[in-house]
C-alpha cells in the first residue's frame, strides 16, 4: 500500500459550512480527515491515515451546518473556526485542532 501524504493532518475540505438536513435517530458518520469525495461523510479515505470517522446520531430532525475545515471544537457542527484559515485553505493540510 502507498505511503498517504500528510496522513497526520486534516485537510481543508472547504472553507465554509454545509446545510444538512438529518434525520432524529438516524446516525451519521463524519469525515474528520477531509480526504471524503462525499464531504461532510465519510467514504473510507481515511485508510493508511490517523483518522476515523465520527458517528453521530441526530437527536432532532432538522437542518444544522456540519464543519467541512475539519478544525471545529464541536464536531461534527461548524463552530466558525474555518474564518480563521487562510482564504485559499480548501485542499491543504493542517494539523487538527490548529486554529484557536
Amino acid at each position: 500500500m502507498a505511503e498517504i501524504e500528510d496522513a497526520d493532518k486534516v485537510i481543508c475540505a472547504m472553507r465554509s459550512s454545509v446545510p444538512v438536513d438529518l434525520e432524529e435517530g438516524k446516525t451519521y458518520y463524519w469525515c474528520t480527515c477531509g480526504r471524503s469525495k462525499k464531504q461532510p461523510f465519510c467514504d473510507g479515505s481515511h485508510q493508511g491515515t490517523a483518522f476515523k470517522p465520527m458517528a453521530y446520531t441526530a437527536t432532532a430532525t432538522e437542518q444544522r451546518k456540519l464543519c467541512q475545515c475539519k478544525q471545529t471544537a464541536n464536531p461534527p457542527f461548524c463552530d466558525g473556526r474555518h474564518k480563521k484559515l487562510p482564504e485559499d485553505a480548501a485542499g491543504k493540510a493542517f494539523p487538527p485542532n490548529s486554529v484557536p
